[in-house]
């Protein structure tokens, strides 16, 4: 185990690199250009979209197991909305310095973008399995549209062993660490119960993740914000020189470091940034777009205004929330020793006192519980496109036991529990990095269909032929 945590790390080191997260925002860059900016031409059409056909779907065939086009966002937001943006936002700038928070905006920005593509092309390519459930994603369009079904099989296997740690084992190891910090609750009936809630709504497929997320998903977001909001009106004054110097830090060097040392500084928060970033909205990535192809709607492009949506809402909203509390308090500079959740807790607790913790708490819960939910879905999704659907229940059965390793490992595997999930977040981290390369060499190979598509889609809106 030793060495392959160590052949892990060379990889991982080139998956969240600096290379590779050129590759991630390059992308981004180039579809940006090449799509017209869809994030800023649709800016308001986006907001408009979300909100106003909320609860509207098209007509469907009976026995249609499509869901709602805000259902599937909501599901795809349950997956990204999870500790990264509490304790990898904190990581990001524990690391990178205040720099990270800008960074990690200007990456959101293009991998807007990037999600818009990769949602719209999920639908253009989806097809239905056995069972008549919708199936898309990047191991879809790979065979389909490009032709490339090796590509297609290695994206799919990294889908499911990234599920086992950053979908299962890992998030449920925040539930329980959350519910135990601010209730006190026992991380071996935090594993029961969580391990029957995740069975109950997975059993029932996409119709139920869809309905438990669309009601936690806003739910949260709203709790989450509401608490940051509070905090950041009682530290208002100490917020312009919060934001001078994250601008400051993500352009030169805040410590006046001299030489090569100042460029090593500026170097960091750029990478760590941007890597949580990513790690947070999972733009290009290509997990979200498995759960918007089963989406109600009538045509890609539609779909891939909610993919815009779903990445300013998690980086750029929720992300930098998290960014300003702690840098507004002070804690970034105040607890040097701290990072992670705990850096994040000690914000809160210092804006709101022993009730930042409480919506903390219960804001990792919640974000943790439905990332399970989300994840799940994707490595369905994978299983079903690699083995068929008789590998359903084996999936099923593998969530189930992982979510209550993690939530009791500390109790069940003693010392070594502390090693096992560390081992398993590494190698899932590295399978979640790995799943862009495939995923980016198909958005490339695949930008003439994404102009097109997106070109008839603004020509039948204009036209009146769609309406928004």
């Amino acid at each position: 185990m030793e060495q392959v945590m160590k052949i892990n790390g060379i990889v991982n080191d080139i998956v969240w690199g600096p290379w590779m997260l050129c590759f991630l925002v390059g992308t981004g860059v180039y579809l940006t250009i090449l799509l017209g900016a869809p994030q800023l031409r649709y800016f308001g059409i986006f907001w408009k979209e979300v909100f106003g056909r909320k609860n509207k779907t098209n007509k469907a065939e009976p026995g249609d197991k499509s869901i709602s086009s805000f259902a599937a966002m909501a599901t795809a937001m349950a997956a990204t909305v999870g500790t990264g943006n509490i304790a990898g936002v904190a990581t990001a700038m524990h690391l990178g310095g205040p720099g990270a928070m800008i960074w990690m905006i200007i990456s959101a920005f293009f991998g807007m973008c990037t999600k818009f593509s990769e949602v719209t092309l999920s639908v253009e390519f989806r097809k239905k399995d056995a069972h008549g459930d919708w199936r898309g994603g990047t191991m879809y369009i790979l065979e389909t549209a490009a032709k490339q079904k090796w590509l297609a099989i290695i994206f799919a296997l990294f889908t499911i062993f990234a599920s086992f740690g950053i979908g299962y084992a890992v998030q449920a190891n925040s539930t329980a660490e959350g519910l135990n910090m601010a209730f006190g609750l026992d991380q071996v009936y935090c594993g029961i119960g969580l391990s029957i809630c995740v069975a109950l709504v997975i059993v029932g497929g996409i119709k139920s993740l869809s309905t438990v997320t669309t009601l936690l998903v806003p739910f949260m977001a709203v709790f989450y914000i509401v608490g940051s909001f509070i905090v950041l009106g009682q530290n208002a004054g100490a917020i312009p020189g919060a934001i001078a110097s994250a601008l400051k830090g993500a352009f030169t060097d805040p410590m006046a470091l001299p030489g090569a040392l100042a460029g090593w500084s500026v170097r960091m928060a750029i990478t760590k940034g941007i890597a949580r970033g990513v790690f947070s909205n999972e733009a290009g990535l290509g997990s979200a777009p498995m759960v918007h192809a089963a989406a109600n709607v009538d045509n890609p492009v539609r779909q891939g205004l909610y993919g815009l949506f779903e990445v300013f809402m998690d980086t750029i909203v929720i992300c930098s929330m998290t960014a300003l509390v702690v840098l507004s308090t002070g804690t970034l500079t105040g607890q040097p020793d701290l990072t992670g959740a705990q850096l994040s807790l000690y914000a809160f607790e210092t804006g709101l006192g022993s009730y930042g913790k409480y919506i903390l708490s219960v804001s990792l819960a919640l974000f943790a519980f439905t990332t399970i939910l989300g994840w799940y879905w994707y490595a369905e999704t994978a299983g079903v496109y690699l083995f068929g659907v008789g590998f359903k229940p084996i999936i099923k059965v593998i969530c189930i036991a992982l979510v209550f390793l993690g939530c009791a490992g500390s109790r069940l595997l003693g010392d070594s529990a502390g090693s096992f999930l560390s081992n398993i977040w590494d190698l899932a981290d590295t399978m979640n990095g790995l799943m862009a390369i495939p995923n980016l060499i198909g958005l490339l190979l695949l930008s003439g269909t994404l102009r097109k598509l997106v070109t008839e889609f603004d020509n039948k809106r204009l036209s009146g032929e769609i309406k928004l």
